[in-house]
Parts: C-alpha cells; sequence; structure tokens
C-alpha cells in the first residue's frame, strides 16, 4: 500500500509518521506538508533515510499541485492532517485558517476521488461541537455548533467530505480527538509552552480563571485511534477519539509546577481568549466498540514523560520559540 499523509510535518502527523513506520514495515508512505511555521522536519530526522518514506513539499490549498501529485504517485489511500490549528492565530487572521482547512481539503477529495483512493480518513477536532455545560459528553450525533474561526474551518471541512460519501459513495471516515500533547508538539501549545517556560523560570498564562476544561490524550494513544479506524471503521462514519481524563486548564498548570519544582509565583493571569469555550469532553464508546481501541498512557505519567522529553530535546524546541 501506498499512503499520503498531509501535514506530516506538524505534531500529530510526525507522530503518525513514526508510528506508521514503525508498525507496517512493507508499506510505504509519502509525506505532503507545506513547512509553515509549525510544520518542522527536524521532528521527522531520524526516520528521513527510511526507504518506505519520501517527503513532498507542496500546498494543499494549490489545485494543479495535489491533482498532478496523484496522477503520479498512485496513492491508495489519504490521512489528512494538514490545517491550521492554533485558535489564538484563527481569531487573529481567520482568512489563512479558511483556505487550508476548507479549500485545501476540498482539494485532496477531488483528488482522491478522481484518483480512486480506497479509504479517506479527515482528521477533525471535538472543538467542531462548541462548548458542553458542567456534565455531559460530545458523541458522534451531538449538534456542531463552533465557536472559534478555526472550529468553523474544520466542522465545514467536516461537512465537506460528509458531502463527499452522500453524493459520491467516497469512503472518507473523520475522526475528532480531544486535546493532544507529548513529543514534538510546537511550543505555542498549552502544555509545551509551559513546561519550557517554566524550566526557564518564565511566567505561564492562564486564561480567565483557568477552569476551561479539556479531555486530554498523548499523541500515540491517538496514532493508534487513527489506525483502528483506518482498519475497522465504516466509510461515512464519525469517530470521537478521547481518553475519558478531564483537567482544567489550572490543574495542568499545578502538576507542571510540582513536577518541574517551581514556585506558584510563575503563574500570570490574563484576559480571557474571545469565544473561549468552557468545557469539551468526549464520549468515544463507539470507536472503542466498533474498532476495538482504547487509551493506554495514563495522565499523570504521560506528562511526566514529556516534561523529560522536552528537557532531552532542547535543540529541537529552542529554536521554534525563539521565531513562534
Amino acid at each position: 500500500m501506498k499512503l499520503l499523509v498531509t501535514g506530516g510535518a506538524g505534531f500529530i502527523g510526525s507522530n503518525f509518521v513514526r508510528y506508521f513506520l514503525k508498525n507496517y514495515k512493507e508499506d510505504k508512505l509519502v509525506n505532503l506538508d507545506k513547512l509553515t511555521y509549525a510544520g518542522n522536519l527536524e521532528s521527522l530526522k531520524d526516520i528521513e533515510s527510511n526507504p518506505s518514506y519520501r517527503f513532498v513539499k507542496g500546498d494543499i490549498e494549490d489545485a494543479d499541485f495535489v491533482t498532478d501529485l496523484f496522477r503520479a504517485e498512485k496513492f491508495d489511500a489519504v490521512i489528512n492532517f494538514a490545517a491550521e490549528s492554533h485558535v489564538d492565530r484563527s481569531i487573529e487572521d481567520p482568512a489563512v485558517f479558511l483556505t487550508t482547512n476548507i479549500q485545501g481539503t476540498y482539494n485532496l477529495l477531488q483528488a482522491s476521488r478522481e484518483s480512486k483512493i480506497s479509504r479517506f480518513i479527515q482528521i477533525s477536532t471535538d472543538e467542531v461541537y462548541g462548548s458542553l455545560g458542567p456534565e455531559g459528553f460530545f458523541t458522534e450525533e451531538s449538534i456542531i455548533q463552533p465557536n472559534s474561526p478555526y472550529a468553523a474551518s474544520k466542522a465545514s471541512a467536516d461537512l465537506i467530505c460528509r458531502s463527499f460519501f452522500e453524493t459520491y459513495s467516497f469512503p472518507v471516515l473523520i475522526t475528532r480527538c480531544c486535546n493532544n500533547f507529548g513529543p514534538y508538539q510546537f511550543p505555542e501549545k498549552l502544555i509545551p509552552l509551559f513546561i519550557t517556560n517554566l524550566m526557564e523560570d518564565i511566567s505561564v498564562p492562564i486564561y480567565g480563571d483557568g477552569m476551561n476544561v479539556r479531555d486530554w490524550i498523548h499523541v500515540v494513544d491517538h496514532c493508534s485511534a487513527i489506525d483502528a479506524v483506518f482498519k475497522n471503521g465504516k466509510p461515512g462514519e464519525v469517530y470521537n477519539v478521547g481518553a475519558w481524563q478531564e483537567k482544567t486548564n489550572l490543574e495542568i498548570t499545578d502538576i507542571l509546577l510540582k513536577e518541574l519544582g517551581k514556585p506558584d509565583s510563575l503563574k500570570k493571569y490574563v484576559k480571557d481568549r474571545l469565544g473561549h469555550d468552557r468545557r469539551y469532553a468526549i464520549d468515544s464508546t463507539k470507536i472503542e466498540k466498533e474498532c476495538n481501541w482504547k487509551p493506554k498512557f495514563n495522565f499523570n505519567q504521560a506528562i511526566v514523560n514529556s516534561i523529560e522529553w522536552y528537557r532531552e530535546n532542547e535543540q529541537w524546541w529552542r529554536p521554534l520559540k525563539s521565531t513562534s
């Protein structure tokens, strides 16, 4: 099989590329990435000489480029990680999120349908559902109510994917995951930002009262979930991916302060983000039952492992942080 992974130089994408090559040694993988600020080939330095792997620099917004690539490569399947993903950046400049996340996804779907791709996995987010109250969970039947330009662009892409299944019987599947953390995460995101700030005795910015809740999953668990959907999922279906590990931003801050031996004085409460959703929580029952998947990483141990990774890989994150 020849698999196209888009956005494979980003955080989740690069972890999936490594996961796939480790577990499917007989298959081929092409990594297509535009290499924006969040795409970093240093994240894949250890596998760049793998004969089963090839990197292609390109932009999914360029329909002609995408079409030519598909015609030349004869892919069997596609997993689309490529996306602009930072909520704050989407609030400041929504336009790039609309072109990449919507138009780019459409271009991939068109080229994939023309090439008769056997499986297309759209990597989405729980943010398309909007905000939850203090109780309950998002299920695959929950109403889509995105509240940020980023979430709206991902919800739009999901609906285009759905239309390709309903209209053309195109074999697309959608995964919607909770917040990821782990190795190679760009240091603008909460956990790596806080870890690296605290390592340097720099204060950490806590939005509002710090009581916004997210379900947190280790990125390798997310990779195994995508693999399970790829193998066992039903075309046309949505699969939520969560870890049943809800934490407030303040809880995470306190855990990191304790593990790094830093004082509470490094907490800095800042004005809340515009349209900041209060709580997300994912019900993963469907993927667990239909795709035989469950998360393996315990949050507390995984956060300790993440701290150690950032300690040991300062040469990876420091150049990114100085330019972000």
